[in-house]
């Protein structure tokens, strides 16, 4: 029986015996064929795989590198970049707006309406672009897995079967992306850089929504965006929707974070908000000295719309509700540039962090959920009917399923989007013919229509105050921008995430409603937290 010191030597001595055969050799050299060509593959495409276009005023670098996901970035210095969830790896296309051609950039200065042939020229200056970069990265994998091969190896055969690998890994994987991609990313992107600079280079999201799919409009639109940026000599422009467009700016938990007023300020400023609303915690205990802190509301300069967090006490809510543009909401409505909200406070005070509290009648019936209730018979008899209800902790918003399509929450510290359960049917009994009662067996199940409810729930914008640093990295800032349409449906909105500190370096991500309904976003942190807690 052999033992374990003897078990390197036995399989020493099997590998032996396996390359002493033909077939082992054989094995052996195609092994490191492959490996040479997927090297030199790799190395020839990061090195030479990238051309340079025209597109409008811009000489843009586009290039490709090797990638598991996939994706397609523009980089536009100095304002940031865009990303886009394009098609899927193993490639990833980058394109650089980094140079602009002076007689272009003057031509489209002096005459505006260039800017509008320049955006429809976009596509197919693209399109050939990518069309010449992939011929380029074909050859540039060939050129360098052969080169490799040839070094190493120093065999023709060998070199040959090199380059055949080469190009069927880089025609694959070129084949995979276009076979992936996604036309309707563009009405999606990511945006990463100045916050100043977010919704000049996002563009007008209502626009977009109303296009969703169109792929050369939005592509057009892109392109004059930043065309406009480049082109303007005073001051970035602003961005300017649709005049029918109703744009919400939702936060929560600030949490006495004092640079979430100047974030705020700056997004409704740059964003052209109507109004904000908060869905509570804005200070942490709830005492008197807090309350000089809510008078910033005062400064925000459009109407601030409030429900009370469990974080938040009475005198704070009074302290709100003194601010010459607030509007407290406690089981209660209001109309605001034509979009009908309805809000419900807190029931439940708990700054110091105890056990959720037992209910009030003794029956076990969570206080939460009883809000819940009592704002969805409040909704149920409002005149005209809501467009939005807004709580606290989102355990209060299962009995508005069915009620209002959208329910905005915070209390989790984190960014959460679902469809609420569709309620229970209605049973109603149907009498049959010949009988006085209604019987079990002629008892008929009905439902009426009813709309579902989309439950948004914000990340904390104060980055949950100073509990946010009690892990490794600081909980980022999170606010959204939500568009709303003349008949006051939500068309898309804007997730705002706001990095580390200051207000320099922000990511912002366009989601367009009419694809697939969601089912949750990134969180701000990966572990979650139950939705009925006072810890928060």
């Amino acid at each position: 029986m052999t033992s374990l010191r003897d078990l390197p030597r036995v399989v020493r001595a099997a590998i032996a015996r396996v390359l002493g055969t033909v077939w082992g050799r054989r094995v052996l050299i195609s092994a490191a064929v492959v490996l040479v060509a997927l090297t030199g593959t790799v190395l020839g495409t990061m090195l030479l795989a990238q051309t340079h276009i025209d597109v409008g005023p811009f000489r843009a670098e586009m290039s490709i590198t090797p990638s598991f996901k996939g994706g397609t970035e523009v980089d536009i210095p100095p304002l940031g970049s865009l990303h886009l969830d394009s098609h899927d790896g193993p490639i990833h296309l980058k394109v650089n707006l980094g140079s602009l051609d002076q007689n272009r950039t003057e031509a489209l200065v002096n005459d505006p309406t260039a800017i509008t042939v320049t955006g429809k020229r976009a596509v197919d200056e693209v399109t050939a672009g990518v069309l010449r970069l992939g011929l380029r990265a074909l050859g540039a994998a060939l050129a360098g897995a052969m080169l490799l091969a040839a070094l190493i190896f120093r065999d023709f055969r060998r070199v040959a079967w090199a380059g055949v690998t080469a190009l069927a890994v880089t025609g694959g994987s070129l084949g995979l992306a276009v076979g992936t991609v996604r036309r309707d990313s563009i009405a999606e992107p990511r945006y990463e850089g100045l916050l100043v600079n977010a919704p000049a280079v996002v563009g007008d999201a209502r626009r977009i929504a109303d296009n969703y799919g169109r792929y050369a409009d939005q592509l057009q639109q892109l392109v004059s965006n930043v065309s406009r940026i480049y082109t303007t000599v005073s001051s970035l422009p602003v961005y300017a929707p649709q005049a029918d467009t109703t744009r919400i700016l939702h936060v929560s938990d600030l949490h006495l974070n004092p640079s979430s007023w100047g974030l705020i300020r700056t997004v409704v400023k740059q964003w052209n908000i109507d109004a904000v609303i908060d869905t509570g915690d804005i200070v942490d205990w709830g005492s008197s000295p807090e309350t000089s802190y809510v008078s910033a509301i005062g400064q925000v300069g459009v109407p601030y719309i409030y429900v009370r967090g469990n974080h938040d006490s009475t005198a704070i809510q009074a302290a709100v509700a003194r601010q010459r543009n607030a509007k407290v909401l406690d089981n209660s409505v209001i109309t605001i540039d034509g979009l009908t909200i309805a809000g419900i406070g807190d029931p439940q005070f708990t700054p110091d962090k105890s056990e959720t509290p037992p209910a009030v009648d003794g029956s076990g019936v969570s206080p939460l959920q009883t809000s819940g209730e009592r704002l969805a018979t409040t909704i149920r008899s409002a005149n005209p009917p809501v467009n939005v209800a807004l709580v606290h902790d989102p355990a209060m918003a299962g009995p508005l399923s069915g009620v209002v399509p959208l329910v905005l929450s915070g209390h989790k510290h984190q960014r959460e989007v679902s469809m609420l359960p569709a309620p229970s049917p209605t049973v109603t009994p149907t009498a049959t013919a010949g009988a006085t009662q209604p019987t079990a067996a002629a008892a008929s199940t009905t439902q009426a229509p009813r709309m579902t409810t989309r439950l948004m729930v914000q990340g904390s914008t104060g980055g949950a105050g100073l509990r946010g640093l009690e892990h490794e990295e600081p909980t980022p800032l999170t606010l959204s921008v939500l568009y709303f349409d003349e008949q006051h449906q939500l068309k898309a909105y804007d997730d705002i995430q706001l990095g580390g500190t200051g207000q320099s370096n922000v990511t912002v991500q366009r989601n367009v409603i009419g694809g697939p309904e969601p089912t949750t976003t990134t969180p701000n942190r990966s572990a979650a937290t139950p939705s009925v807690s006072p810890s928060r």
